[in-house]
C-alpha cells in the first residue's frame, strides 16, 4: 500500500529532497496540482475582492468613457477570471520533478513530490512488475 508521504520527518527541504532521490527508483517531471496553503488561498480571495472592486469602479465610469474604459478593464477580468479558477479549484498546476516508487506488494505505482508527499498513484505496467535491485533491497533492507 503507498503511503501518503515519504521523509516528512525530515524537516530539512534540501536533506528531504536528498532523501528521496537517493531511494526513488526514478526522478521523473511531472505535471500535479500542487494544493494552496491557506495563507496563499486568503491572499488569492484578498487579490479577487481587490479585482472586483477596481471592476466594479470601472463599470460605473464606463458609462461615460465605453471604449476607452473597454480597454482597460480586459486584462483586469482575465485576471479576475484566472484567480477566480484558482481559487475554486484550491490547487495550482505545477511541473516539477517527482520521485517513482514501485511497490511490488501492491502492485502500484507512487510518485512523491519534494515535500514527500503522495501527488499520483497508478498500477503497476507490465514493463514494471518485474523488481529491481533498488526494490529488491529497500524489501530486504539489505546492501548487498
Amino acid at each position: 500500500m503507498l503511503s501518503k508521504t515519504i521523509g516528512k520527518e525530515i524537516a530539512n527541504d534540501a536533506e528531504r529532497e536528498s532523501f528521496l532521490k537517493d531511494n526513488c527508483d526514478k526522478v521523473e517531471a511531472k505535471g500535479y496540482m500542487k494544493r494552496y496553503t491557506p495563507t496563499e488561498l486568503q491572499e488569492m480571495k484578498e487579490k479577487l475582492a481587490e479585482l472586483s472592486i477596481s471592476i466594479h469602479d470601472l463599470d460605473e465610469e464606463k458609462k461615460l468613457l465605453v471604449s476607452d474604459i473597454k480597454f482597460r478593464i480586459k486584462p483586469l477580468k482575465k485576471s479576475a477570471a484566472t484567480t477566480l479558477a484558482s481559487i475554486k479549484s484550491k490547487a495550482v498546476f505545477v511541473n516539477e520533478n517527482c520521485f517513482k516508487f514501485i511497490d511490488q506488494d501492491s502492485k502500484m505505482v507512487g510518485y512523491y513530490n519534494a515535500d514527500g508527499d503522495l501527488v499520483d498513484s497508478r498500477p503497476l505496467n507490465a514493463d514494471e512488475l518485474q523488481g529491481t535491485i533498488f526494490q529488491i533491497t529497500r524489501q530486504t533492507g539489505t546492501d548487498n
